[in-house]
């Protein structure tokens, strides 16, 4: 009789949780090698989770909605057939037992797998024994969950001098959370860290004022996992980044054309939709070629020019926002664009997305013009320098130069795109430079149709 344990894999290398969103499987149910059992919500990406072997489900440990260390064991699967049968009616344990068996088990871990090696091996042999965490030197899981907040807790940590790894917090293995970091601050713990506060509100002030409250015949939801994670990073990455705005119109009639004249021959050999995004990523990566501080990020007081141009195209789904990532998006041609383009937002939205595909974004593209909308100040990532937004396609009447220098007006096809970037390090010229690059590029897109 052989036992393994199912275990919340590491879906990325700074990945310390995942929210255990949804079982697909039951105690009792038969699973089949590479069958996805449970889905996950990261801070990085919603995703299925395989088995790595056959057999039934014996227990289930974590109920859904529960957030657990990576390395804790969720689920055990009995890989003798039927052995597993007669625990068919044992409920999940409460949240209190799944919360004590989350901590207890990761910290009897040890330091986590690779991200590469985590999806591979969601499910490990069962052991009955494990390393003492004091073995690993201080490098163990439970010092790197404390360590390893959330983005917006590290920023407060950082603006008022606060060392996370001197605090125990509430969460997981004591990490610290935004509640703890908080009520820090509201007792005083900033005075004695050398903390600068805020001009704007007193110390360990709610930024957003006090929690609104419900009225009668209102209804009240909490948020999904993706949606509060979205919040967070949104909160921190508008934080960390000084946001400058330019906007310009763009002529699209060309690349239009283009495309309508491509567009049955490459359809019928690609079996691709030809859309005018990957006319768009090509143009942005040449642009980015001639100006690198766009595909750069601050660290500290350094800029790290990024040799690889990484498009990550932000993709609306019915649960929140993903981003996935174009890797190498200068070696791909139009055809090889719009392939992994439509791969990746195909496997966004049926969860099919590997963590890897989701980070190392150098530059991100989103395109709320599909909406209807016309512009947009969008938001900068963490990590990165600029993010361009597309407003909607449409025919706009123009003011034109006739072939004798006259004044026409002719219908155009047209867009505006805005680029939000960091002015610590992006000055405006260049933005405006960039922009005007891309602008350019398009406007004469070279006619390999013809």
């Amino acid at each position: 009789m052989a036992r393994v344990d199912v275990i919340m894999p590491q879906m990325g290398e700074s990945i310390a949780e995942g929210t255990l969103s949804k079982w697909l499987k039951r105690v009792g149910d038969e699973v089949k090698r590479d069958e996805a059992i449970f889905e996950i919500s990261t801070d990085k990406v919603d995703a299925e989770i395989p088995s790595s072997v056959a057999g039934v489900v014996a227990e289930i440990l974590v109920g859904e909605g529960e957030t657990v260390a990576v390395q804790t064991v969720v689920a055990r699967i009995e890989t003798e057939k039927g052995a597993a049968v007669a625990a068919a009616s044992s409920p999940p344990p409460a949240a209190a037992a799944s919360s004590e068996a989350a901590s207890g088990t990761a910290a009897a871990r040890g330091a986590p797998p690779t991200a590469q090696a985590a999806t591979a091996a969601a499910v490990v042999p069962h052991r009955s024994t494990a390393p003492d965490i004091a073995s690993t030197g201080g490098n163990g899981l439970e010092e790197r969950l404390r360590t390893r907040s959330s983005p917006l807790v590290r920023k407060i940590a950082a603006e008022h001098g606060i060392e996370l790894a001197q605090m125990h917090g509430t969460g997981i293995a004591g990490r610290v959370t935004k509640k703890d970091i908080e009520s820090y601050l509201a007792s005083g713990g900033a005075a004695a860290a050398g903390a600068r506060s805020s001009m704007h509100a007193p110390t360990g002030a709610e930024a957003q004022g006090p929690a609104p409250e419900p009225w009668p015949g209102d209804r009240v939801e909490p948020m999904s996992k993706i949606r509060m994670l979205t919040s967070e990073h949104m909160v921190a990455a508008r934080r960390a980044a000084a946001h400058v705005t330019s906007f310009f119109e763009i002529d699209l009639t060309r690349v239009g054309r283009i495309r309508q004249r491509m567009r049955a021959q490459f359809e019928s050999e690609t079996g691709q939709k030809l859309t005018y995004l990957p006319f768009i990523i090509s143009t942005v990566v040449d642009s980015l070629k001639q100006f690198p501080v766009l595909n750069a990020a601050v660290a500290g007081s350094s800029i790290i020019y990024r040799k690889q141009f990484n498009i990550g195209i932000a993709v609306a789904l019915d649960w929140g926002l993903i981003v996935p990532v174009i890797k190498n998006a200068s070696d791909l041609s139009l055809s090889g664009l719009t392939r992994t383009l439509n791969d990746l937002a195909d496997r966004a939205r049926t969860k099919r997305l590997k963590p890897e595909e989701v980070q190392g974004a150098t530059f991100t593209i989103t395109n709320p013009g599909v909406f209807g909308s016309l512009l947009g100040t969008p938001i900068i990532p963490l990590g990165t320098s600029a993010i361009l937004g597309l407003g909607a396609i449409e025919k706009r009447p123009k003011v034109l130069t006739g072939a004798d220098g006259e004044d026409v007006i002719a219908v155009r096809t047209c867009a505006y795109f805005s680029l939000s970037f960091d002015h610590r390090i992006v000055d405006g010229a260049d933005a405006d430079k960039f922009l005007a690059s891309v602008k350019k590029g398009l406007e004469t897109f070279p006619d390999a149709s013809r």
